[in-house]
C-alpha cells in the first residue's frame, strides 16, 4: 500500500526511525518522539519530525495508520520509576490509540515482547499461557488486553508484535541507545575496540536475535493485511553470547575474550533463553526473515574493518 498519511510513536529511536525511514519513501509519516532514546538525527528530511510525549493531548493522529512503538524499554527502566514505566506504556499506549481512534484511524500496530513466554529454549507460539516477572513485561501484556478491547469494542485492527531480540550495530540508528542496545551491538563494539564484552552469569544465555530489517518488513506487512491479535517476530533460531562474541572476534579477525561477570538483574525474573516461532506470521502475509545471523553481524562489524 502506497499514499498513506502514517503516524510513528517512538519514531526517532531505532526500530521506529528504520521504520519510518522506509516508510516514507512511498507514505506521508510523521514521528511523534520525546527524545529519550531517540533522535531526530536518525530520520531521513522527508519524515516530519514533531518532539512530543505519547501522553500528550492533540497529537497527530489523522492518519490511515499508526505504528506504536514509543515505550520505556527495558527491566531498568521500569524498575527505577514503575509509576511512569506504566504510565508511559500502558497509559500512552491508550492515549495514542484513543486519539487515533477518534480521529477515524482503524488500523493500530504495536510493539510487544517475546519477555512474556518467560525462558525457553523451544520456539514460542503465540497460543501458549504467558506471564509476567517484571514491571515491563506486565506493561506489555497491559498494552495487548488494551488492543484486544479496543479491536472487541471498537472494531479496530490491532496488531501486536511480539519482538524478539533486534539489532542492527552501533553503524545505524541503535547508536543513540548506549548501554540500552542489543548486546550484539555492544559486544562487537567492545571487541572491535579492544574491550572485553561483560558477559552475565556464564555467558549460556541465548537469543533468538532478529535483523531490524526484517523486523521493519514484518511491521509493514501487519498494516498492509491489517492484522489483529498477537504475532511474534524472530527467526525460529537461538544462539548464546558465548557465540556471539566468537563470531564477531570470526569476523573482526581479532581474539578478545568475554569477561564474566554476576547479573545485575534477579535470576527468578532473568529471561535466560528466547526463541520464535513465527508460522502465524508466515501463514497470515507470507513474511519470513530474509537476513541470516553470519549476515547480520557481517554487517554489524562492517563498520570497524
Amino acid at each position: 500500500m502506497q499514499g498513506r498519511r502514517v503516524l510513528v510513536t517512538g519514531g526517532a529511536g531505532f526500530i521506529g526511525s528504520n521504520l519510518a525511514n522506509a516508510l516514507a519513501a512511498d507514505d506521508e509519516v510523521v514521528v511523534v518522539d520525546d527524545g529519550h532514546l531517540g533522535t531526530p538525527a536518525n530520520l531521513e528530511p522527508a519524515v516530519d519530525y514533531r518532539e512530543a510525549s505519547v501522553l500528550d493531548d492533540d497529537l497527530p493522529t489523522d492518519v490511515d495508520v499508526v505504528y506504536h512503538l514509543a515505550a520505556l524499554s527495558s527491566y531498568a527502566m521500569h524498575e527505577d520509576d514503575p509509576t511512569m514505566g506504566a504510565r508511559v506504556n500502558v497509559e500512552g499506549f491508550v492515549n495514542v490509540v484513543e486519539q487515533a481512534r477518534r480521529d477515524g484511524c482503524e488500523t493500530v500496530v504495536y510493539a510487544s515482547t517475546s519477555s512474556i513466554y518467560g525462558s525457553r529454549t523451544e520456539p514460542s507460539p503465540e497460543e501458549m499461557p504467558v506471564g509476567v516477572n517484571t514491571g515491563y513485561e506486565a506493561s506489555k501484556l497491559a498494552r495487548e488486553r488494551y488492543a484486544e478491547y479496543f479491536s472487541n469494542h471498537y472494531g479496530l485492527s490491532t496488531a501486536g508484535m511480539r519482538f524478539f531480540s533486534v539489532y542492527q550495530g552501533y553503524g545505524g540508528a541503535e547508536a543513540h541507545k548506549g548501554e540500552y542496545a542489543n548486546v550484539i551491538a555492544q559486544f562487537a563494539d567492545d571487541v572491535a575496540n579492544g574491550r572485553r564484552p561483560e558477559l552475565y552469569g556464564d555467558g549460556t544465555q541465548t537469543r533468538d536475535f532478529t535483523h531490524v530489517d526484517d523486523v521493519v518488513r514484518g511491521l509493514v506487512l501487519a498494516a498492509d493485511h491489517e492484522l489483529d491479535g498477537v504475532y511474534n517476530l524472530g527467526t525460529g533460531e537461538a544462539y548464546s553470547f558465548n557465540t556471539v562474541v566468537e563470531l564477531i572476534n570470526e569476523e573482526l579477525g581479532t581474539d578478545v575474550a568475554p569477561e564474566y561477570v554476576d547479573n545485575p538483574i534477579p535470576e527468578s525474573v532473568y529471561v535466560h533463553d528466547t526463541c520464535a516461532d513465527a508460522a502465524k506470521m508466515r501463514e497470515a502475509t507470507g513474511w519470513e526473515p530474509e537476513i541470516g545471523f553470519r549476515e547480520g553481524l557481517r554487517r554489524v562489524c562492517s563498520q570497524y574493518v
